[in-house]
């Protein structure tokens, strides 16, 4: 099988969309199938990409890091062709995600789009969220996603979110999966080494886009709380974004500069690096609708302290794997109580419930979930493709019996 993926957002941008279709491109691979990946231009990005079919782009509004696409719409038809694509996969509804479409109604050929993205948390970006209000984003997806041949969403809560907007095609909830790393022997050590940081000190860990919509400052409030239990307590925070500079000041406000570590961006190579490195890892964002940072968390053996939703609660289900909190003024407290019962040792149905979660989650479970939905979006497009055509045919035939009567 041979798909072609259309995505605004691709490595060497960081994002949970690019992690999820570079996963998802990595999977299919391994499994023997061809993949194509089609997306915006960056001045970061390598000159001899296999597979990748970059089409010229701008920044997008104030979203400086993010792109859109606005010329080699006609190329794109042509490479689509020259690979001989199967099915179109869209990851957005923005330039890349209306080419994709238009591109698989050229070929006659299915389109299935995953919906990644709550947008009512990223209207601030655009004309500081004047100029579009969620009603706008209800009626463009719904436009959208009805278009398609068949959606994904990575979690049940995004999928009711869909159907609250009207969206009657069939929504599949195929959760992303992570690659499940081996422990690297000697890396907790290393990198806290080169942190200035102690095998004593207790890290917490903070790994994601430096976005205000992240709520990153509600980590930082809770974090004297958490201080005046666990003296050693450390905060780092792996990633960088426009909200970097409001936070370091904000450190320095509250006067924790002495045990906050701001890392920058790191390779996604390294990525599982820092949670093997970390004690808790500690999420206060409501915008997360696949939550690929809790999966990679808990697929390196780092417990998860997060903000209580739907979709936590299916995931994180005993102390082992972490701890919900309620609301932000709860946060410090679930950090603080998490600290104190890390060493505690595990139940058996604790571990039980480890090693189910990590089948459910791995990479491998996630690539073949979504092949066996390619498939069946095939099969049944052109089946109802060969019905359209029979029906007409069999109008002729009805009006040919009653002109020879």
């Amino acid at each position: 099988m041979r798909v072609g993926m259309f995505t605004d957002s691709y490595f060497p941008q960081i994002s949970g969309v690019a992690t999820s279709i570079k996963v998802l491109k990595e999977e299919l691979e391994a499994q023997g199938h061809d993949v194509i990946i089609f997306t915006t231009t960056d001045p970061n990005a390598k000159e001899d990409e296999e597979n990748v079919v970059r089409l010229k782009s701008i920044p997008f509004f104030s979203f400086k890091d993010r792109r859109i696409a606005i010329k080699g719409f006609a190329n794109a038809l042509k490479e689509a062709k020259k690979y001989h694509v199967d099915i179109i996969h869209t990851h957005t509804e923005f330039s890349l995600g209306l080419t994709g479409r238009f591109i698989g109604y050229k070929l006659d050929i299915p389109t299935i789009h995953t919906y990644h993205t709550m947008y009512e948390k990223y209207l601030h970006y655009i004309a500081k969220g004047r100029v579009l209000r969620p009603r706008n984003v209800a009626t463009v997806s719904r436009v959208f996603c009805n278009r398609m041949s068949g959606i994904v969403v990575p979690s049940q809560l995004m999928k009711e979110m869909l159907a609250s907007y009207q969206v009657y095609k069939e929504i599949r909830v195929i959760p992303t999966g992570v690659p499940i790393p081996e422990p690297v022997a000697g890396i907790r050590e290393k990198i806290r080494s080169e942190m200035g940081l102690d095998d004593e000190d207790q890290v917490l860990l903070s790994l994601s886009r430096l976005a205000f919509e992240k709520n990153l400052h509600k980590i930082i409030e809770a974090f004297p709380t958490v201080l005046a239990k666990h003296p050693r307590a450390k905060l780092v925070f792996v990633g960088d974004g426009p909200a970097r500079s409001f936070l370091e000041e904000m450190v320095e406000d509250l006067k924790v500069s002495h045990a906050v570590s701001f890392v920058g961006e790191v390779d996604h190579q390294e990525v599982h690096h820092y949670y093997q490195m970390a004690d808790v890892y500690v999420n206060a964002s409501e915008s997360e609708t696949q939550g690929l940072t809790y999966l990679e968390s808990v697929a390196n053996g780092c417990p998860v302290v997060a903000k209580r939703n739907d979709y936590l609660e299916e995931i994180i289900k005993n102390p082992m794997l972490g701890l919900l909190f309620q609301d932000d003024a709860s946060m410090g407290e679930a950090i603080v109580h998490m600290l104190e019962h890390l060493n505690a040792p595990p139940q058996e149905k604790w571990l039980e419930e480890k090693e189910t979660l990590l089948k459910e989650i791995s990479a491998k479970q996630f690539g073949q979930k979504m092949i066996r939905y390619y498939k069946s979006v095939i099969e049944n497009y052109y089946l109802e493709n060969k019905q359209e055509n029979i029906r007409p045919f069999r109008s002729v035939i009805k009006i040919k019996m009653k002109s020879n009567r």
